[in-house]
């Protein structure tokens, strides 16, 4: 453990902002699960829902800094690819 109170607080706010954005990145995660699972059921209006979820929830994280904005439009681009075959 850390003797230098500065050092004391980094370590609190390195925890702090890794578990939110753990929690940012498993929502992340857990929206595009949803549209593949949709896409796999072969339903088009669920898919659609959830792509939107899905998008917001990335360019949300994206711009609080949790991802890169590349990471983010991959994501995002990889996710509408795979509604789109649903055509």
């Amino acid at each position: 453990m850390a003797n230098i109170k500065s050092a004391k607080k980094r370590i609190l706010v390195t925890e702090t902002k890794t578990s939110r954005n753990k929690s940012i990145k498993s929502e992340v995660k857990t929206s595009i699960k949803k549209v593949e699972a949709a896409v796999t059921a072969n339903d088009k209006a669920a898919a659609s829902a959830a792509l939107a979820t899905a998008i917001s929830n990335i360019e949300s994280a994206a711009s609080k800094g949790v991802y890169h904005k590349n990471n983010a439009a991959r994501k995002v681009s990889r996710v509408t690819k795979l509604v789109n075959t649903l055509a």
